[in-house]
């Protein structure tokens, strides 16, 4: 078939549509429902989830933890920096991050934060825009734990904060209440996550409904548009998962359907189904790389919760490929179940509502 037209998958959102704030409480959020046999949508809320669940299905879910990741400071000169942590590459002490206003800091500069928690030196500068920074911190402390108490949330950017008056909410509600905090390797929350509630995943438990976990290592990628004419074009951005060996059993021996929490949850399944058979028992570490678009096969997941995504992303041509696996006809009746979506003022992307697709 020939290459599939960006333009296919775009769409226009009115942007007050846009949620900048999270749902009064999470699982009160909307719940479209599509029912690919029937090939049919109903509208509920998050709480009715388990009205569509059954014993034995198990929920497959990320459970990395979103690290405050943008740390602000001060050149010796005065002029204000925002060094944003990405990963580390040598222990806590060099991290590739991205700095701003990135052009105007050569090779050599330093800026230190204005209490002398940190401070930081550009070791080098990398082709894709970001820079490799040393990081040192008072009594030889941990970056990520002078993150944790000064950091702030890495939002998107379609999310507007022009100040810190909402850090305690965003801290809270911008990461799943079954993040694993010894995970903290996300700069991006698993976003279909942040609707569970403990009290609902206690009710789907009685109900016989199990869960399993993975930890994809969540990075900026997943917020690149596509901007190539074509679809194939496009650079699919990498990221580390870390797949459990009780996960593995659940993915190879189902007793009931594979519901994925997550475009991320999905990356992280169906890269690991593709490779070779890893020693059974033991945990698995890759890097995915995988590009789901239709006319895509899914060979672990049965079901998926996901957020509403962005034009053009490539979380919006995964979910076309899901909608219908092995067709291009998903594209079209997403773009109609999202024009639904949007007439019924659903909110949109990360802190917006869900959707089941079973």
């Amino acid at each position: 078939m020939p290459p599939l037209a960006t333009h296919l998958f775009d769409y226009h959102l009115p942007e007050r549509l846009i949620a900048q704030t999270p749902a009064t409480r999470r699982d009160a959020s909307q719940l479209l429902v599509v029912n690919r046999a029937l090939h049919s949508v109903s509208h509920h809320v998050f709480t009715d989830l388990p009205d569509f669940l059954s014993p034995g299905d198990t929920l497959i879910r990320n459970n990395a933890s979103v690290l405050p990741a943008r740390l602000r400071a001060v050149r010796p000169s005065g002029g204000q920096v925002e060094c944003f942590l990405l990963r580390p590459v040598e222990g806590e002490t060099v991290w590739r991050c991205l700095i701003k206003p990135g052009k105007r800091l050569p090779v050599g500069a330093t800026f230190a934060h204005e209490t002398g928690e940190f401070t930081g030196e550009i070791l080098a500068k990398e082709s894709d825009g970001s820079a490799l920074v040393k990081l040192d911190t008072r009594n030889q402390e941990p970056i990520t734990a002078v993150a944790n108490r000064l950091g702030s949330v890495p939002l998107p950017p379609y999310i507007r904060r022009s100040d810190e008056t909402l850090r305690a909410t965003d801290l809270a509600r911008y990461q799943t209440v079954y993040a694993n905090p010894s995970r903290q390797v996300a700069v991006a929350a698993p976003t279909a996550g942040l609707h569970f509630t403990p009290e609902l995943l206690s009710k789907l438990s009685t109900q016989g409904v199990t869960t399993a976990e993975v930890t994809l290592h969540v990075g900026l990628g997943t917020f690149r548009p596509i901007t190539t004419d074509t679809v194939d074009a496009h650079d699919i951005h990498r990221e580390l998962y870390e797949m459990p060996a009780k996960t593995q059993l659940c993915l190879g021996r189902p007793n009931g359907r594979r519901i994925a929490v997550g475009t991320t949850t999905v990356r992280t399944i169906e890269h690991f189904l593709r490779q070779p058979s890893p020693t059974p028992g033991k945990e698995y570490f890759d890097e995915a790389d995988i590009y789901i678009y239709p006319p895509s096969l899914f060979q672990g997941v049965d079901a998926l919760i996901t957020n509403f995504h962005q034009p053009r992303s490539t979380l919006l041509c995964l979910v076309s490929a899901f909608i219908t696996p092995g067709s291009t006809e998903g594209i079209t009746w997403l773009k109609e179940i999202y024009a639904e979506a949007i007439t019924r003022e659903y909110r949109f992307f990360s802190y917006g509502d869900a959707m089941l697709i079973l």
